[in-house]
């Protein structure tokens, strides 16, 4: 509930809708970025002039896409609700986690053909042709995402508690100025601490990226780290000015002209 009950009823359901509307492009960001997750790596190196002979690509799964917008969203949470809806939308967020994967091993599970090899269903060579069989890609989305889910809810959560505890640490600190530098440390710091470990996850745990044999490791794993964490510092650093500009319009449009947390 707000802080006071006697607020004009048109109020209350701007709050609340506002409210929802920003919990929802967070879940639905959450939801492609987990059943998307490591399916694709997009090869950006020759946007930034790297050689193609070169062993360093600028590679970004296509399910780091959409993660730039969930903490937008929950640094906005934070800014107009306060840090305890902030931290429970992120535990809403490991719920659907959890329910993502349920639906996804029920699918599987249900009618699972005979022919699964490590939950897969391998195509068959007919007549020198490979044939896909019927359901290849669900299995494969099904495999590739248990492995990143798996990942991104340690990653999620280490990385979604630290960002609303960083950015209240430093409103606190700076007695609710400078929303420009709690946006971005927070967002930052966070963000290194995800990339790190949904990368080192995936890998080691679900064995789930496209790694190259003739390669280190320890450098592959640098470089996927180092892709994806780029890329969400570019996105962090651009959603200074939409921030300022969306807390101002929602202040007025929400009515809150302190810095009471509601």
């Amino acid at each position: 509930m707000f802080e006071s009950d006697q607020l004009e009823p048109t109020i209350r359901r701007r709050r609340e809708w506002t409210f929802l509307i920003l919990v929802g492009i967070f879940l639905g960001s959450l939801t492609m970025l987990n059943i998307l997750g490591v399916s694709r790596f997009i090869d950006l190196s020759s946007w930034l002039g790297i050689p193609k002979e070169s062993d360093f690509r600028f590679a970004i799964a296509v399910g780091v896409l959409p993660y730039p917008i969930t903490f937008f969203c929950t640094d906005l949470i934070s800014e107009l609700y306060g840090r305890k809806r902030a931290n429970m939308v992120v535990w809403i967020g490991l719920i659907l986690n959890v329910w993502v994967l349920f639906v996804l091993w029920l699918g599987g599970w249900l009618e699972a053909p005979s022919e699964l090899v490590d939950g897969r269903l391998i195509p068959e060579v007919v007549n020198g042709k490979a044939e896909v069989p019927y359901g290849y890609a669900f299995y494969e989305i099904r495999t590739l995402t248990f492995g990143a889910t798996a990942a991104s809810m340690i990653a999620y959560l280490a990385a979604q508690f630290v960002d609303v505890h960083v950015f209240h640490y430093l409103k606190n600190k700076m007695q609710g100025r400078k929303l420009w530098l709690r946006n971005n440390v927070s967002t930052l710091t966070s963000q290194l601490i995800d990339s790190v470990a949904v990368i080192v996850i995936t890998h080691y745990y679900a064995n789930a990226l496209p790694m190259k044999e003739d390669v280190s490791v320890s450098y592959q794993l640098l470089m996927f780290v180092l892709s994806a964490y780029a890329f969400k510092v570019v996105f962090a650093l651009l959603d200074t000015i939409p921030i300022y500009f969306a807390v101002k319009k929602l202040r007025v449009f929400l009515r809150i002209d302190d810095e009471v947390a509601f």
